[in-house]
């Protein structure tokens, strides 16, 4: 019998933690490019799988309007300037796209991370029945 073995860069992968990874390719609207990533996977996951669902970084905050699946990351040792976390941007990436260790995110970001994570994905059932009534209504 032959054992598979995944072989990963020596990072400890905990939700919440901000890496530099590479999202290239990459099609159409999707982000891509070397760009900060935030890791959003349960720390189960980011342990067993070769895997990590993270999303994506941007500093580019003047051409990203207010959106509910947006957060803005003002003062962060990770980043030199703002950057907006895009919570319509996420991917499931191998661990070998990861680059570099650059930061934690606070819990107050974390927090934020996780209201436009659950707006993004319909997980709050108020705002579902919302979507709902404007998709069906």
């Amino acid at each position: 019998m032959i054992a598979t073995v995944y072989v990963t860069k020596n990072f400890g992968f905990h939700r919440g933690e901000i890496y530099f990874a590479d999202l290239d390719p990459h099609y159409g609207s999707e982000q891509g490019g070397k760009r900060p990533v935030i890791v959003i996977q349960n720390n189960t996951g980011n342990k067993f799988a070769p895997t990590v669902i993270v999303a994506a970084v941007t500093s580019k905050v003047s051409k990203k309007p207010n959106q509910p699946t947006h957060v803005l990351i003002e003062q962060n040792p990770a980043f030199s300037r703002p950057s907006v976390v895009l919570l319509e941007q996420i991917f499931t990436i191998d661990k070998e796209r990861i680059n570099s260790f650059m930061g934690m995110t606070s819990e107050w970001e974390m927090a934020q991370i996780e209201k436009a994570l659950k707006c993004s994905l319909a997980l709050d059932r108020e705002n579902m029945n919302q979507e709902r009534g404007n998709l069906f209504g």
